[in-house]
This record gives C-alpha cells, sequence and structure tokens, in this order.
C-alpha cells in the first residue's frame, strides 16, 4: 500500500503504485490546483490541473477533508472521494498560561500559517472598535512581519501579541483560555472556498465560540451546532460587532452547545470513518 498526502507525492506515488501493482490512497488536503499560490501563476496551475486530470479519475482509494471538496472530484474527474477531517482528539487537559499579563482583558485568539487571505488584516483593522481585548496570533507565516508592520503603524502594539510558533501540546494549553477564536479565510478561489481548517474544531474542543468567514463547510459547522457567528459582511465594523456581542455575553453562554459538538466532533469517532476505509481498500 501507498499513500501520497499531497499533490507534491501524487505523480511518483501513482506511477510506483501502477508499476509494482500496489494499492494506491490519495490524501487530498486541499485543492492544490486551487491555492491562492497559483492564481497569478496560469502556466503551473494549467500543469497541476493535468496531472490531476490524468491521475484522479484513476484513484480508486480517495478521501479528503471536506464535503465540498469531495464533490469537486466527483463533478470534476467522476471519482469517489471519502471525507474524513481533520479533528483532533477529545482529551482532557491541563491548561496553560499565556507569556503576558492579559489583566482584565478578553482574548480573541487566532492560530494557524500566517498567510494571505486568513482575515488577519481585517482582524487588526478591527481590534480599535473593540474594547477591553487582546488579538492573540500563534503562528508564524508570510506575512508575519507585514503584520507587525501594520500594527506598529496603527499603535496597536499593546493589543495585538504575535506568540509565533508553539509546540501542538503546550498549544493545546493555551487555547482554552481565549473567549472567541477566528477562522476568516477569504474567498481566494476553490482551495480557500471549499476549506475547513483544523483550528476551528481545535476551537470547539477547547470549548471557545467562534467567528468564521461566510465560507459553505465552515458554516455548515457552526450554523449545525449554534457555536458562534458567521462574519456575513467582512468589514472592521461588522466583525467588531459580532466580536464584542461574543465577549459581552461571555462564553459560557456557548458552553451546552460546544460541549455537545465536541462529543461529536472529535477523532476518536472520525478514526472509525477511516478504519473501515482501509479495511475496504481497492
Amino acid at each position: 500500500m501507498l499513500l501520497a498526502n499531497d499533490a507534491d507525492t501524487l505523480l511518483p506515488n501513482y506511477f510506483i503504485s501502477r508499476l509494482f501493482r500496489k494499492k494506491l490512497i490519495f490524501d487530498s488536503h486541499e485543492l492544490f490546483s486551487e491555492i491562492p499560490e497559483l492564481v497569478n501563476k496560469p502556466t503551473v496551475k494549467r500543469i497541476w490541473q493535468l496531472i490531476e486530470k490524468s491521475i484522479i479519475p484513476n484513484i480508486k482509494n480517495g478521501i479528503t477533508v471536506s464535503e465540498s471538496i469531495a464533490n469537486h472530484y466527483k463533478q470534476r474527474y467522476n471519482s469517489q472521494f471519502e471525507v474524513i477531517r481533520n479533528i483532533p482528539y477529545k482529551e482532557s487537559v491541563e491548561q496553560g498560561e499565556f507569556p503576558f499579563n492579559k489583566g482584565n482583558k478578553k482574548i480573541i485568539l487566532y492560530q494557524g500559517s500566517v498567510n494571505v487571505g486568513r482575515g488577519l488584516e481585517l482582524m487588526i483593522d478591527a481590534m480599535p472598535l473593540i474594547e477591553n481585548a487582546l488579538f492573540v496570533i500563534i503562528g508564524e507565516g508570510d506575512i508575519t512581519q507585514q503584520l507587525k508592520q501594520k500594527v506598529e503603524e496603527n499603535k496597536l502594539a499593546d493589543r495585538v501579541i504575535f506568540l509565533g510558533r508553539i509546540a501542538p501540546e503546550k498549544l493545546q494549553m493555551l487555547t482554552p483560555l481565549a473567549d472567541v477564536g477566528i477562522s476568516m479565510e477569504e474567498d481566494l478561489g476553490l482551495n480557500y472556498r471549499y476549506a475547513l481548517p483544523n483550528k476551528l474544531f481545535d476551537y470547539i474542543q477547547a470549548q471557545i465560540p467562534v467567528i468564521v468567514s461566510n465560507l459553505p463547510e465552515m458554516r455548515s459547522v457552526v450554523e449545525k451546532y449554534d457555536v458562534g457567528f458567521v462574519l456575513e459582511e467582512r468589514t472592521p465594523e461588522n466583525l467588531a460587532q459580532q466580536i464584542t456581542k461574543i465577549l459581552q455575553e461571555g462564553k459560557e453562554l456557548w458552553k451546552d452547545q460546544l460541549k455537545k459538538a465536541s462529543e461529536e466532533l472529535n477523532w476518536q469517532k472520525e478514526s472509525e470513518k477511516l478504519k473501515t476505509i482501509m479495511q475496504n481498500l481497492q
């Protein structure tokens, strides 16, 4: 059995599987040919689309992270993909402590890659409209320095805190300390439109309400379990209003919904689907 867990490894693993008659699983974490980095590289994008077109219709064992991506592969390549979401284990963890004095301020948390299209600039623009709160960014990426400069220019250095990369086990101890988590990816092509980010499930397991983009997969989770708000209009004013509402009401108001969601959205349950797939490989 061979596993191709991204587009870069799909082509060589496909040829090896054909050559040695091995079963191949393609674990598609994203729509690689639709990532924002390829928007301005049409030639490179066409090459990846040709690779997909030549291989994916022949994939017998495909898994992906959202229904929307699975439907995309079905419609475009008539290929069946099963959905296995990136969901954390449900487990008790000892709460940590932020490496700064937050005083009596509420915490707005973003954790993940600090890249284009994550809504971080919008969140920074909203901070002057939100009282008694800190915006904490955990992670690194291509625009970290750009965001730090924006924070300095807007005189928000005391309200926006960059913690950089943190080990997963430590991050798991910090997430529950937040009062609201954000996942506000922009609609920069199909890859973001169909995204179902890990951090959304991390927030839910940490029992904190969320603000998410008005994109189909994230919206579906938030509305199904009633664990936060969907950002209908991407303006600083609208974002500030929604966050302020959650902060004023307090995350305890969302306790029952979050508990119910965390009982259903955990790896213990999701992994059962994966076991079934592995037992029935073609």
